[in-house]
C-alpha cells in the first residue's frame, strides 16, 4: 500500500520581498507535488516566483527547477528526483520593483 503525507509549510503567511519555507525531510517519497494557495495580494503589480530547493542535511541549499511565476489563486506543479529535504524560495514584489506582499498557503503533498 502507498503512503502519502500533506504538508503545511505556510499557513495563512504575509510574504514580502525574499522569502524561504520551513523546509520538509521528504527522503521516504517517491513523488512531491506543491500547492501554492494565494489569500491576498497587496501593492500595485503584486508578483510572486519561487524556486523548488533541495538540501542533503536541511542546512545547506540548491535549487532544483527553474524559477516559476505563481500567477491565480491556486497553483501547483510536481517536483521529482529530489532526495532529501525540500522548501521553496522565492521573492514578492510590485510593480518597477515596487513594495508589495502575498498572503499564502504553503502545501507539499508527498507519496511513497
Amino acid at each position: 500500500m502507498r503512503e502519502s503525507f500533506t504538508a503545511v509549510l505556510e499557513r495563512n503567511r504575509t510574504l514580502a520581498g525574499a522569502f524561504t519555507t520551513e523546509p520538509y525531510e521528504a527522503a521516504w517519497a517517491a513523488e512531491a507535488r506543491w500547492f501554492v494557495r494565494t489569500l491576498e495580494r497587496t501593492g500595485t503589480g503584486a508578483l510572486m516566483r519561487v524556486t523548488t530547493q533541495v538540501s542533503p542535511d536541511g542546512l545547506h541549499w540548491c535549487d532544483l527547477e527553474p524559477e516559476r511565476e505563481v500567477a491565480g489563486d491556486l497553483v501547483t506543479w510536481e517536483s521529482s528526483g529530489f532526495g532529501g529535504w525540500l522548501r521553496l524560495k522565492g521573492a514578492v514584489e510590485g510593480d518597477a520593483g515596487g513594495e508589495a506582499s502575498a498572503k499564502v498557503m504553503i502545501y507539499l503533498a508527498l507519496k511513497s
